[in-house]
C-alpha cells in the first residue's frame, strides 16, 4: 500500500470508540530505567509456538452449576442490543471476551444447562463468576471492540494473536529538496511518501539497496548531508548521485526520486522501459558510459522483481492467509502483495485450544491482525469463515475504502492461496523440528547439570565497559522456543560509589534491579506482555569462575532466592572455546567434552549475552563520544548542543567553524559562538 504522509495514521489505526470507556492495556513489569531490546533478526525466527493449553478431565458439576448461575444473572441484564461481553474468573481474570448481535441471546446459550456443549466451553463456564457487558450501536463496532479488547487482556479461551510487530516501510522522505530513502517503523508522521507493508526488515534492507543502485537516491541522514564537502563513499560506488556537493543538479535528482516512486508503485515496467530508452539514445550518440550507467539501473531493477519470487499478473493489492494445523498447533502464512509486487511473508503461530477449527482460528486471527494495520483492497483466504461479510464490512469503515474477504476457487488467486498453504505448513514443520530439538538439548542440560527438571526460561547476564566509562550489565533470554529476544534487557550501572571496573558490583546492581523487580513488583495485579511465558527464571547463567558464582550466591542469599539454579561458566585457557569449565554451588567443578552438545549450547548462550551487552555498550560509547568535547563549555546546554551538532553533523565540523559559521546555529548567540570557538581553539599564554 502506498500513502502519503498527509493521511492521518490515527484514522488507518483507529480503535473502537467503545475502547476507550474500558481500562487501559495492563502495564507491563519493565522497570522505566530497563529498556527493552531491540535487537534484529529474522521475523519467523523470532516467533514462538505457544503452550498447548492444558485440557483438564471432566468439569464438576457444583462449579458447572455455579458458572451457569453467574451467567444467568447477567443474562437477566443483559440488552437484546449488539454489543461485547467478557466472562471473569474469581481473580478477576478476564477468561473470555465474546461478541453478538443480540447479547442476551448469546449468554442464554451459556446458562442452558441441558445444552450440549464442548469441553473447552464448559471449563470456561465452570471458571466463571462475573460477566462484564458493553453494549455497541452495531455489530461492526462490535466486533472490532472484540479484536481490541483481546489483544489487551490475552483471555485464556479466545485465539490469542502473537508476535504481534509493527511492520517495517520504506519511506522516501519529502521535507527535504533533496529526498532520502530509508526503511520506517511507527508511526507515519514525517512528511513524505511510504510503501509497504514490507513483510521484515531483511526485505525491506534488500530492496533499499537495490533501488540505490538502479535511482542512486541517498541514504544518509540530513546532518550527515548538510555537512559534506566531499562526495561520500556511496557515490564512488554508484549507490549514490552525490546530491550532497551538487554532482546532480536539483532536476536530475528529482527526476530519479520520481522513478523510484513510480517503481514502488506499480509502474515497474513504466520506468524500465523509460531506462531503456535512455540506454537506447545514449548508446546512439556514443556516450557508451552513460549507457552502462543505465543498463546497471536496469539490471538492479530486475534484480529487485526476482527476489520477489511469485508475482501476481492480476492482482493488484492483496493479502494472502493460509492457514495449517498440526500436532495441536495453527500457522498463519501471511504473504503481502502491492502494486503487483510480492513485498514477502511473515508465518505467525497463534495460541489456541486444539479444539479450535482452522475456520474459527483464522476469523479470531483476523480482526486482530487489522486491529492496528491499514487493510488492502482484497483478502485471500484459505478457508471460508464464518462472518466474512461482517469482517469485510468492519475493515471497510476502518480503510475508508471497500475491503473484499474472499476464499477463492479458482484461477490465479486459488494458486496465490495454495503456495500461501505450502509455506504455512512448511513454516509449521520447521517450527515443530527446532522446538523439538530444542527441547532434548534442555532435557539433556538439566541431566547434565542435574537440575529438577527442565528450564523452561534460562536467564544469562553479562558487564561490559572500558576502565569503568559507560558500564552497562545486559540479560538474554532463552526457552523451549530459543532465544526469546523481546525479554532481553539492558542495565545502565547507576551506582555513584562503584569503583571503575569493578565487575562485582555491576553484576550486583543488575541482579538486585532484576530481581527485586520480580520478588515487589510495581503494581499489585499487573501482567507480563506475554503470559505465555514464565517470569522467573529456573537457570541464572554468569560469566566467570567460583569467585563469581560465590558473589553471585551472596546477592541471591541475600534476597532470599532459594529456587533458582545458578551457574557461571569460566573460559578455558587461551579462551579456547571447547574448554570451559561450568561452576555450580556446593558442586565439584564440570568439565564437558569439546563436542558435547550441551556444551555448545552454553557456549551459544554466554556468546548471545556477550553480543548483546557489546552491542549496548557501544551505543552508549558512540553516544558519549558524540557528546563528549561539548560537554565542559559553559553556558552550552542540552538544546544547543543538539543543536550545533545537527547543524554541523559531526564533532570534527564544529571544531572546525568559525565563529561567523557557529554564530548562524539557532539558539547560539555571539558570546557563546566566540566561547565554543575559543574552547577548541585556545591561545597561548
Amino acid at each position: 500500500m502506498v500513502h502519503d504522509s498527509t493521511d492521518n495514521p490515527d484514522d488507518r489505526a483507529r480503535k473502537s470508540p467503545q475502547a476507550a470507556a474500558n481500562d487501559a492495556p495492563p502495564a507491563g513489569l519493565a522497570a522505566p530505567d530497563v529498556d527493552p531490546a531491540t535487537t534484529g533478526g529474522d521475523d519467523e525466527d523470532d516467533a514462538l509456538l505457544p503452550d498447548i493449553l492444558e485440557e483438564s478431565g471432566a468439569v464438576g458439576e457444583e462449579p458447572l452449576a455455579t458458572g451457569h448461575e453467574a451467567i444467568e444473572r447477567a443474562v437477566r441484564l443483559a440488552p437484546t442490543s449488539p454489543g461485547v461481553y467478557r466472562m471473569l474468573n474469581a481473580n478477576a481474570d478476564v477468561l473470555y471476551v465474546g461478541k453478538a448481535k443480540n447479547v442476551k441471546k448469546r449468554l442464554s446459550n451459556y446458562a442452558r444447562q441441558s445444552a450440549p456443549q464442548p469441553a473447552r466451553i464448559l471449563r470456561m463456564i465452570a471458571a466463571t463468576v462475573t460477566v462484564e457487558i458493553v453494549s455497541t450501536n452495531t455489530e461492526t463496532e462490535a466486533l472490532l471492540l472484540e479484536a481490541n479488547l483481546i489483544k489487551q487482556l490475552r483471555p485464556r479461551f479466545n485465539v490469542q494473536l502473537r508476535d504481534d510487530k509493527s511492520f517495517p516501510y520504506i519511506l522516501i522522505t519529502g521535507d527535504h529538496w533533496a529526498p532520502q530513502i530509508l526503511k520506517h517503523r511507527g508511526a507515519q508522521t514525517r512528511p513524505g511518501r511510504y510503501f509497504g507493508p514490507f513483510a521484515s526488515a531483511g526485505a525491506v534492507n534488500r530492496t533499499i539497496t537495490a533501488l540505490q543502485r538502479a535511482f542512486l537516491i541517498r541514504s544518509c541522514t540530513d546532518s550527515f548531508f548538510e555537512s559534506r564537502t566531499r562526495p561520500c563513499l556511496l557515490y564512488q560506488i554508484r549507490r549514490c548521485a552525490g546530491p550532497c556537493t551538487r554532482e546532480i543538479d536539483f532536476g536530475g535528482y528529482s527526476t530519479l526520486v520520481r522513478e523510484a516512486s513510480d517503481f514502488l508503485s506499480g509502474k515497474s515496467h513504466a520506468v524500465k522501459q523509460e531506462l531503456a530508452g535512455e540506454m537506447e539514445k545514449a548508446s546512439s550518440e556514443l556516450e557508451f558510459e552513460r549507457a552502462a550507467l543505465y543498463r546497471d539501473r536496469l539490471a538492479a531493477l530486475s534484480a529487485i522483481q526476482s527476489q520477489q519470487g511469485i508475482n501476481p499478473r492480476t492482482v493488484e493489492e492483496a493479502d494472502v492467509f493460509a492457514i495449517h494445523q498440526e500436532g495441536g498447533f495453527s500457522c498463519v502464512e501471511v504473504f503481502f502483495f502491492r502494486t503487483g509486487q510480492n513485498w514477502g511473508n511473515r508465518a505467525y503461530f497463534p495460541r489456541a485450544e486444539k479444539t479450535f477449527t482452522p475456520e474459527e482460528v483464522l476469523g479470531s486471527f483476523l480482526a486482530q491482525f487489522y486491529d492496528d494495520k491499514p487493510p488492502p483492497k482484497v483478502i485471500l483466504l484459505s478457508h471460508e469463515i464464518e462472518e466474512s461479510e461482517l469482517l469485510a464490512n468492519a475493515l471497510s469503515i476502518k480503510a475508508g475504502h471497500k475491503v473484499e474477504v474472499t476464499a477463492p476457487k479458482r484461477g490465479e488467486k486459488k494458486e496465490l492461496v495454495a503456495h500461501a498453504l505450502t509455506n504455512a505448513r512448511e513454516a509449521l514443520g520447521r517450527k515443530l523440528a527446532d522446538t523439538a530439538t530444542q527441547s532434548r538439548l534442555l532435557d539433556a542440560m538439566a541431566a547434565t547439570l542435574s537440575l529438577p527438571h527442565a528450564p523452561k526460561r534460562i536467564e544469562v547476564y553479562d558487564n561490559s565497559h572500558i576502565q569503568g566509562t559507560n558500564a552497562v550489565g545486559a540479560m538474554i533470554v532463552a526457552g523451549p522456543d530459543g532465544f526469546v529476544k523481546n525479554q532481553y534487557r539492558k542495565f545502565n550501572i547507576k551506582s555513584e560509589g562503584i569503583t571503575p571496573g569493578d565487575d562485582f558490583a555491576m553484576m550486583r546492581e543488575v541482579l538486585e534491579r532484576r530481581f527485586k523487580r520480580l520478588i515487589n513488583p510495581p503494581e499489585e495485579g499487573a501482567k507480563i506482555k506475554d503470559d505465555d511465558f514464565p517470569q522467573w527464571p529456573d537457570l541464572v547463567i554468569i560469566d566467570g569462575g567460583r569467585g563469581q558464582l560465590n558473589a553471585v550466591r551472596e546477592i541471591f542469599a541475600n534476597l532470599g532466592l532459594t529456587q533458582v539454579s545458578l551457574m557461571s561458566v569460566a573460559k578455558g585457557p587461551d579462551r579456547d572455546a571447547g574448554r570451559e569449565t561450568l561452576f555450580m554451588p556446593e558442586r565439584e567443578a564440570i568439565k564437558l567434552e569439546p563436542r558435547d552438545p550441551v556444551l555448545y549450547f552454553i557456549q551459544r548462550l554466554r556468546d548471545e549475552a556477550h553480543r548483546f551487552v557489546i552491542g549496548s555498550h557501544r551505543k552508549l560509547r558512540k553516544k558519549d563520544i558524540r557528546e563528549a568535547g561539548l560537554q565542559e563549555i559553559p553556558g552550552i546546554g542540552p538544546s544547543r548542543k543538539r543543536a550545533l551538532l545537527h547543524h554541523f553533523g559531526t564533532l570534527k565540523e564544529i571544531e572546525r567553524a568559525s565563529i561567523a559559521d557557529l554564530g548562524k546555529v539557532p539558539g547560539v548567540s555571539a558570546e557563546s559562538a566566540r566561547r565554543i570557538f575559543e574552547y577548541f581553539h585556545p591561545q597561548p599564554g
